[in-house]
């Protein structure tokens, strides 16, 4: 569907089911120094049939026919949390990718009379440049963790500080604790069962198992899932993706033994050995909110923090609030970390939908 023009730029919505389209989007995301997982159709497509959040993929495209700039954006929708157009759902980042000044503002316009025409919906914009003109941008609200990783294992521990360092050691000392690289259903329901109860003991509903599959199918081997065993019980495991060189460890967490095992550290370090023989050469830690104690965590690995900057349009719609550090949201969370944990991923899916 065509949406407009700006001097001899058409901005048109893409078909990701036709296989050409998706194609070229994806070789424009995957040649881009900007581009990121979370720009690809593959993300796109994961996070549409898994939570039924509509995706819409603009394209600002040149007299030409060559793609110019991309703007992917979720309609995420909820009864508890609201509606907004969000580039992307589920995801750390997203946001216009496009050098072009004159296709940002053509992508920025598209997607605000988008957001008009599916009701007045606000759009929110992880990453990337502002469309400028009467959008708000906010870099006060998260930071991200990205470093070089290091020529060997030997050099990786030294990059880690002393005190975290020693921790570490405790784990590389533990000879019941082994390390697992995998892609199949037994590593996928480890993953799922480890990071339900994780999040569950933040107090945060899950997101549906369907997703983390198919991030898994159409990612490829891009994707894999790394996950630390205690004997046989498995007790850490992130799933991360793989993109221009960069390891990204993106759903992971541990049980409530893994911090007496120091196992979620043997995790990442081990995930950045791994990395390495993939021919990756940095570690991207993904977000944390400012001042919580995922990020002085992540700085205490050896991770110097830089602020993210996200993009708002209010459009005609409330705002939507779905910090978990909001005050309205403190008693629900506590409750929600004393569910039993099949009810936790009961319910979880069901409400994490309309996250995004």
């Amino acid at each position: 569907m065509r949406m407009g023009y700006q001097a001899d730029m058409a901005v048109t919505t893409l078909d990701l089911a036709d296989p050409l389209l998706a194609a070229a989007a994806d070789a424009f995301v995957l040649g881009h120094a900007d581009g990121t997982p979370f720009h690809r159709p593959a993300w796109m497509t994961a996070v549409a049939r898994a939570t039924s959040n509509p995706a819409h993929m603009l394209a600002a495209v040149a007299p030409s026919g060559k793609i110019v700039g991309l703007l992917p954006l979720h309609h995420v929708r909820s009864r508890l949390f609201g509606q907004a157009l969000v580039s992307s759902a589920f995801a750390v980042d997203g946001g216009l990718l496009a050098d072009d000044p004159a296709a940002r503002v053509a992508l920025g316009r598209a997607a605000q009379q988008l957001g008009a025409d599916l009701g007045g919906l606000s759009v929110e914009l992880r990453g990337g440049v502002s469309p400028g003109g009467d959008w708000t941008s906010r870099c006060d609200g998260h930071l991200g963790f990205v470093r070089p990783l290091a020529a060997d294992d030997e050099a990786e521990l030294l990059a880690i500080p002393r005190k975290h360092r020693a921790e570490l050691r405790k784990a590389l000392a533990n000879p019941a604790l082994r390390v697992e690289h995998g892609r199949d259903a037994r590593h996928m329901r480890d993953h799922f069962r480890i990071y339900g109860e994780s999040v569950r003991n933040l107090g945060t509903p899950v997101f549906p198992a369907r997703l983390f599959r198919e991030v898994m199918a159409v990612f490829g081997e891009d994707a894999d899932i790394t996950t630390i065993y205690d004997g046989d019980r498995p007790v850490s495991a992130v799933l991360s993706l793989y993109h221009a060189g960069h390891v990204m460890p993106y759903w992971g967490g541990g049980v409530q033994d893994a911090r007496r095992l120091r196992s979620n550290e043997l995790m990442y370090y081990r995930l950045m050995g791994h990395a390495r023989t993939r021919g990756c050469t940095h570690f991207d830690f993904g977000r944390s909110k400012v001042g919580s104690g995922q990020a002085a965590w992540k700085k205490s690995f050896g991770f110097e923090p830089q602020p993210l900057c996200y993009h708002l349009w209010g459009g005609d719609g409330a705002d939507r609030d779905i910090n978990p550090n909001s005050p309205k949201y403190q008693r629900r969370i506590d409750l929600w970390k004393r569910l039993p944990l099949p009810v936790a991923n009961l319910l979880g899916p069901v409400i994490s939908r309309g996250l995004g």
